[in-house]
């Protein structure tokens, strides 16, 4: 983590992360607001659920809750990503106040992976950032799924943006599957809620989980992982892009190191969503050895997340059948 990070909390699912990081938020800011992007999730927690309308209409959002629209790289043109994310924010951050609520937070997952997956350009995210800390809030990282070098070119999402937050939050990555998970922060905005809180975590950071932190940890750096993401995934996003060539229902292929996203519309010229293709690309893939979902907000993008250890001739295999599947599909 960069320097200023230098208090951890271990929690075991990144639902309770968020939620401490949550309460912690809350606690030094002497706030309530927490604003999001429309698709987000954030965990199942009833504290964090609310801030996960992925969760779907079922789950109520909280009226302390505001939601912004997420970055879109197929339909809002690079250079003007970054001032509409902190215009939108800047925004919700009025409604806000005008009724009665200020922001103590603005938290994403830093490669908006529910949202669509919305890595590009770099550096699109610091506006926001900058202003939530102008306005009195914090800016909490959601790495549980860009970070532990997912994203290839950097070890954390938050990293291919040039900022540092005030808190950063891990899951089930951390222990590859095994249930560790945890919140990075500045020590002062915790220093008081360790004081006067009576928080503890029964069976986060035991032994056990540790031993399969620093286990994950050494796999990364002694395998090389984060620089087979990069070449891997550099692999994958050519043959995807060749792929899309050839069938004008792909709108756009986009991505960081080995988080891929195939977006499918049914016309170029209007880009709506297809999500029936997406289905039926995601089922034909099943059927043959291959495992994907879709996801966004029209659930017509295809979401790519391979284990940080595939080689070439297994991404080869994907290839294929993604080629087959959008060929059974026209």
């Amino acid at each position: 983590m960069p320097d200023p990070l230098g208090h951890v909390m271990f929690t075991c699912t990144g639902s309770e992360a968020n939620d401490i990081a949550l309460r912690i938020a809350r606690s030094y800011t002497r706030r309530e607001g927490v604003i999001v992007t429309r698709l987000a999730y954030h965990g199942l927690t009833e504290a964090v659920a609310e801030l996960s309308p992925s969760l779907g209409a079922f789950t109520p959002r909280g009226p302390r809750v505001r939601l912004i629209d997420a970055p879109d790289g197929l339909r809002i043109p690079a250079a003007e990503q970054g001032a509409k994310l902190a215009a939108d924010l800047e925004q919700a951050i009025a409604e806000m106040r005008a009724d009665g609520i200020e922001p103590a937070a603005f938290i994403v997952d830093t490669i908006f992976s529910s949202d669509g997956l919305h890595p590009d350009p770099e550096g699109f995210l610091k506006p926001a950032a900058d202003l939530i800390r102008a306005e009195g809030g914090l800016f909490i990282a959601d790495e549980v799924q860009p970070g532990f070098a997912r994203t290839g070119d950097t070890f954390w999402g938050f990293q291919r943006h040039g900022l540092v937050p005030d808190m950063v939050t891990m899951g089930k990555p951390m222990g590859n599957g095994f249930p560790l998970s945890a919140a990075a922060m500045r020590p002062e905005l915790v220093a008081e809620f360790g004081e006067k809180a009576r928080y503890f975590n029964t069976f986060g950071g035991n032994p056990v989980a540790a031993a399969a932190g620093m286990a994950v940890l050494d796999v990364i750096a002694e395998e090389g992982l984060q620089a087979n993401v990069a070449k891997i995934g550099a692999f994958l996003k050519a043959g995807l892009l060749k792929i899309a060539t050839r069938y004008p229902k792909i709108a756009q292929v986009r991505g960081a190191g080995l988080f891929l996203a195939v977006e499918c519309v049914t016309s170029r010229k209007t880009n709506a969503p297809d999500a029936a293709r997406a289905g039926f690309v995601v089922n034909h893939l099943r059927e043959n050895g291959v495992l994907i979902s879709a996801t966004g907000p029209g659930a017509n993008i295809l979401k790519i997340r391979p284990p940080l250890v595939l080689q070439e001739p297994e991404a080869q295999l994907f290839l294929d059948a993604v080629d087959a599947a959008f060929a059974a599909s026209s």
